[in-house]
Formats: C-alpha cells, sequence, structure tokens
C-alpha cells in the first residue's frame, strides 16, 4: 500500500547536538523531512538496542516523505558509545533513553531551526513518538507507560504533554515471563501498561520469538491488550523482530528481509498517525478494510 507522495524528495542533516547536562556523551540528533510542505507534523523515533541514528532509514524515508518531521536521537547504548552490559553506566541508560526523548521534545524549536529552517513548516500540536524494541519501551514510557520495581511497584510518570500520539514497533511485553539473563541484566523491562493513555498504534510480528522472555509471539502484543483504549493493533503474521529489516536492507540483525514487509509497517504508522492527529483518515480506513480483504498476511485490531 504504497501512497502517492512516496516520490516527494525529502533531505536529512546531522549530525545536531542537543542540550542535555550530565549525560557524559553529546546528544546528537539527526532530522529528516519532505523538502515541501507546512503544517508537517512530527515523529520523535528511538531506535532499538546498539543502533544510531543513522539507521532505520527505509522506515524514517518513508515517513517524510508522508509529509512527516523525524527527529532520531543516538542513544547512550549505541554501538558508537562502547558501552556493554558490565558497564557502571548501562543500568540506568534506559532512564537516559527517556531524557533524550524528553531533551529533543523541550528543544524541539531549535533543532528544527537548525535543521534548515524547518521551525517554520512545523504543526507543534501533532507530535508523535514511535521506537523499535527497547526503543518502542522508550517511547512507551513518553505515552505513560511506567516501569515496575522488584515489588512490583509502579515507577515515576515520564510521560510528555506535548505528545498526542505514538507507535510501538516489538515492544517488549510484562516482566512475569523473563529468562534469568534478562532479569539480571535488564530488570526495567517490566513495563506497566495500565497507564499508558496516549493513543498508540502497537506493532508485532507473528513470528517475533525474544530471546528474553519465555512466552512466544503475543509478549509483544501486551502493550496493546494491558494498555488502556484507544489503541490500535497490527500483527504482521510472517514477521520477525525486524519486521522484514526495519533498521535497514541486509543488517546483520535482519532474520526476515521483506522490503514490502517494512513498507507496510512505515506506511501503517504514518496512515495510523495521520488518523490519530485527525488530518486524514483516508490512509488507515484503507488499512483497515485491506487487512479484512486480505489473505492474512497481516491484521488489523482496535479497542
Amino acid at each position: 500500500m504504497s501512497h502517492r507522495q512516496l516520490d516527494q524528495r525529502i533531505v536529512s542533516v546531522k549530525p545536531i547536538t542537543v542540550p542535555a547536562p550530565g549525560r557524559g556523551v553529546d546528544l546528537q540528533v539527526k532530522v529528516t523531512a519532505p523538502l515541501s510542505g507546512r503544517d508537517l507534523p512530527v515523529i520523535v523515533f528511538s531506535h532499538g538496542n546498539a543502533w544510531s541514528l543513522d539507521a532505520y532509514e527505509p522506515l524514517v524515508d518513508r515517513w517524510a516523505a508522508a509529509g512527516f518531521i523525524v527527529v532520531q536521537p543516538t542513544h547512550l547504548d549505541s554501538r558508537r558509545n562502547a558501552i556493554g552490559w558490565d558497564d557502571p553506566r548501562f543500568p540506568t541508560i534506559w532512564r537516559v533513553r527517556i531524557s533524550d526523548l524528553h531533551a529533543v521534545l523541550d528543544g524541539l524549536g531549535d533543532i528544527l531551526l537548525q535543521a534548515g529552517g524547518l521551525e517554520t513548516r512545523v504543526d507543534r500540536e501533532r507530535i508523535a513518538v514511535v521506537g523499535h524494541s527497547w526503543g518502542a519501551q522508550t517511547a512507551g514510557a513518553v505515552l505513560g507507560a511506567r516501569v515496575l520495581d522488584a515489588d512490583g511497584v509502579a515507577g515515576e510518570d515520564f510521560s510528555h504533554s506535548a505528545v498526542s500520539a505514538g507507535a510501538l514497533i516489538a515492544a517488549t511485553g510484562t516482566g512475569d515471563s523473563l529468562t534469568p539473563f534478562a532479569a539480571e541484566h535488564l530488570p526495567f523491562m517490566r513495563p506497566d501498561y495500565s497507564t499508558m493513555t496516549t493513543p498508540a498504534l502497537v506493532v508485532a510480528g507473528g513470528e517475533d520469538r525474544s530471546r528474553l522472555s519465555t512466552r512466544g509471539p503475543e509478549w509483544f502484543t501486551d502493550a496493546y491488550h494491558l494498555s488502556p483504549s484507544p489503541k490500535s493493533l497490527l500483527v504482521v503474521a510472517e514477521g520477525e523482530h525486524t519486521l522484514g529489516g526495519i533498521a535497514g536492507e541486509a543488517v546483520a540483525e535482519t532474520t526476515d528481509e521483506d522490503p514490502a514487509r517494512v513498507a507496510l509497517v512505515a506506511d501503517a504508522v504514518s496512515a495510523y498517525l495521520l488518523d490519530a492527529f485527525k488530518v486524514d483518515d483516508t490512509a488507515w480506513t484503507a488499512f483497515g478494510d485491506a487487512a479484512a480483504d486480505g489473505e492474512g498476511a497481516w491484521s488489523i485490531s482496535g479497542k
């Protein structure tokens, strides 16, 4: 399902440094946007473990061509920073990731000014956060999800008032089925979705089997089932954790390379957000119709 505007020319600007006191490493972002158009909505995107602002081009380029300004920070866990599991900074990186998204949201005007005058072409009332894998948990926190401690008590509220919609791609489920490795190294992977009130699309792969959980692919649908409405769920039947290669064509982590699947995920997110932002509901409605008429390659649910 391609949209007619996907032949639109886009431009990327990088790196732009964002003020982030006490972080230890400069917070840098990449901004990708269409060359033309005004009142452009924004996607702030959080990458998966070890990636950077240079990844996820197949997603980001399609979003920009569909009329979004996309801002991509590089989080501390990027390979570029060489912070491993045993680094003393690692246990708090999940918090720094959330702070990164807040810094981008708080500094958006200056970021867009440095990205070639985009601050005059943005719609500041239509801002979304989107993430993949660890980035989906990061984005989920900004949408209102919390993290449970060892006693099952929900931690602080990291939501941001500027954000009015989002999308979580391959978001980790509840922490009660973590493997021993995950429980030891990733104790923050205990999301509480009961407070995630912001409208969001949850994208899950029907063949996504995590080595961090003893549950199967349905683990990745918890963010939909356990959060308050309004929410939508896209399940890509044959999709694995990289959903066709959303981080990049033929990158090492891609186990299910399929450019059409990547385009499906990208276009579903942009269509959902345009509907959630009340800009245009035609593409999202068409997705629902196509799923109903389809061969079972993907399905959409809503609540």
